[in-house]
């Protein structure tokens, strides 16, 4: 039987009515209790489990002060490329007795005020981005009010937090340089959306290695997509319809890649001996597909794991500095790529 001042779907302005305080004074009392006074903060507490705002999760924090729990917030849980990450913050967090939540951040609208939720209810420890965005507006200023926050994967110095990640710049020179050296001089770029730094990093990999040959660098060569299969099908037959169409394209990921594969086949080109084609990531399906691909293999595993590691140093008292801890990837030839063939 529920408390009788227990509301349904009870809200903070409901906690702020059964305590006669502020909505303001609610969320200081929750998010940062060392704001207000010790008595404010039992009267927000116990208001807030009388009108039965998360009871359960604040009854078992104000016994133990944290939730041993862990967010981690995903770009797009469809992209195959986060399940090895996912994987590596899993099997470490487990270790420590960490349960892991994800969000996906791709219907961020929907998820921002759960998100938002989450925190000032203190039922997570702390963040994991594997984007390069916090999935709700705050300002730097707000962000120390924050749990304990590392960002795996993607690098954006303006946060100011630990990251684990590759050096993309480096990784995308050296895979356009592997072509090169097969003999391509016509090597095209399928490239994520702009916005992404990964993306930037490694578009800046592929014009300085082009720029090394001293190569003009054509827009036309560098085409856009979204990290879909349908992206990189698309972006394929806009290159193939050029005047002077590309012998090699590099992709910033294996899934546009297997997409620009599909569509080489149908517009009757054989890879590689038409057209090469260069992934990044090394996801399981780049082993299976026809004819194997040639792709940029990164720690993904490993680079969850650090994550995670640096993560429980900071909940676990430590001082974690911010910048970035780069791991190393590699190149795996497989079947993809060669020396460019005369067409049929």
């Amino acid at each position: 039987m529920k408390p009788k001042n227990q509301v349904a779907n009870a809200t903070m302005k409901d906690v702020a009515v059964q305590a006669k305080v502020s909505t303001a004074t609610v969320s200081r009392a929750l998010m940062n209790p060392d704001k207000v006074s010790q008595s404010t903060r039992n009267r927000v507490e116990q208001a807030a489990i009388a009108v039965g705002y998360l009871p359960h999760s604040l009854g078992r924090n104000l016994k133990r002060n944290e939730s041993r729990t862990i967010l981690v917030i995903v770009p797009d849980i469809c992209d195959p490329f986060f399940s090895e990450i996912i994987r590596g913050i899993e099997v470490t967090a487990a270790e420590q007795g960490y349960l892991v939540l994800i969000g996906d951040c791709a219907h961020q609208n929907q998820q921002e005020k759960t998100f938002i939720n989450l925190i000032i209810t203190k039922q997570i420890d702390g963040m994991l981005l594997l984007g390069s965005r916090l999935p709700f507006d705050a300002s730097i200023e707000e962000q120390r009010n924050l749990p304990p926050m590392v960002m795996a994967n993607e690098f954006a110095p303006e946060l100011e937090l630990p990251t684990v990640h590759i050096d993309n710049l480096t990784a995308a020179f050296n895979a356009v340089y592997y072509l090169q050296q097969l003999g391509h001089q016509k090597i095209a770029c399928i490239a994520g959306p702009e916005e992404m730094p990964l993306c930037h990093y490694r578009l800046q990999g592929y014009v300085q290695a082009l720029r090394r040959t001293g190569a003009v660098i054509d827009p036309h060569y560098i085409a856009r997509g979204n990290f879909t299969y349908e992206a990189g099908a698309a972006a394929l037959s806009q290159l193939l319809a050029l005047p002077n169409p590309p012998t090699a394209v590099f992709c910033h990921s294996d899934v546009m890649a297997l997409g620009a594969l599909s569509q080489a086949k149908r517009n009757g080109l054989r890879v590689p001996e038409d057209l090469s084609i260069m992934g990044f990531d090394d996801i399981a399906l780049s082993q299976f597909c026809d004819p194997p691909l040639t792709t940029v293999a990164q720690p993904r595993f490993d680079i969850g794991r650090e994550a995670m590691l640096l993560l429980l140093d900071q909940l676990n008292g430590h001082t974690v500095s911010s910048g970035s801890r780069l791991l190393d990837c590699e190149l795996i030839e497989r079947g993809s790529t060669s020396a460019p063939g005369s067409r049929k």
